[in-house]
């Protein structure tokens, strides 16, 4: 008589899952993102925006550039602009004048203008909800509509950008050689009461801490947990909530 194999459970499964894409133990991924939890208990995006359209022009404004830098640009565009109607009506040349201290201004100026227009003629000017809609938009790729999708829509989304990208590799999180590759690590390694926050978790983390040029790693409340090579510490920042 055959024995029937036995069927490995979806719980061990997931741990195998895990243990493969990332340097860190279930337990160990855990505590970092129970402490950044305490550290940040409500991470905010830096992007400035006042609806979800905004913030969808403000998020593709932001490729090669900086959060700080597009907040400069764009106040004074969305006290004039808030909906693709209006930005049609505004041009691309006034809106080149908003925008032209961000770098490839031309380039995202005609895809914001493209954007609106095919919002307007598919979208009954409504932003979309979801990833697939969302990037036949011109100008965004699947960064920019999962942080819409988060930001504006409230879904459990990984943006990976520069920051999370680099973090990711660093510390061994959730190695990849591509962005797509490392934002489905992460959303297989990260628990699921965490994974709303952990975009903004991981990116501000990266601002501020876990900087490219040389990572403040007195200042890092994983310190002990981290298995970054070129770490300088091993005692952690006093876990406490920023203001």
């Amino acid at each position: 008589m055959t024995k029937t194999r036995p069927t490995v459970s979806t719980q061990r499964r997931k741990k195998s899952n895990r243990a493969r894409a990332s340097a860190y133990s279930e337990a160990e991924i855990r505590e970092i993102f129970r402490r950044f939890e305490i550290q940040r208990p409500e991470p905010k995006g830096e992007l400035e925006h006042t609806n979800p359209f905004t913030l969808l022009v403000a998020v593709a404004l932001s490729a090669q550039a900086t959060d700080v830098g597009v907040n400069k640009a764009t106040r004074a565009l969305f006290a004039e602009v808030e909906t693709p109607q209006q930005m049609l009506e505004l041009g691309e040349e006034r809106l080149i004048a908003h925008i032209k201290t961000i770098g490839l201004y031309r380039n995202k100026a005609k895809n914001v203008i493209a954007m609106s227009r095919k919002l307007i003629d598919d979208f009954g000017g409504e932003v979309p909800r979801t990833r697939e809609e969302l990037v036949t938009l011109p100008g965004v790729g699947r960064k920019t509509a999962n942080v819409v999708m988060s930001m504006a829509f409230g879904h459990a989304t990984i943006a990976v950008d520069t920051h999370i990208f680099r973090i990711a590799n660093r510390i061994g999180l959730a190695p990849g050689k591509t962005p797509d590759e490392v934002e489905a690590k992460l959303e297989r390694v990260i628990p699921d009461e965490y994974l709303f926050h952990a975009h903004h978790w991981l990116i501000l983390h990266g601002r501020y801490v876990c900087k490219a040029r040389k990572p403040d790693c007195p200042a890092c409340v994983i310190a002990d947990i981290c298995k970054a090579a070129e770490k300088t510490s091993e005692m952690p920042a006093p876990l406490v909530p920023i203001g």
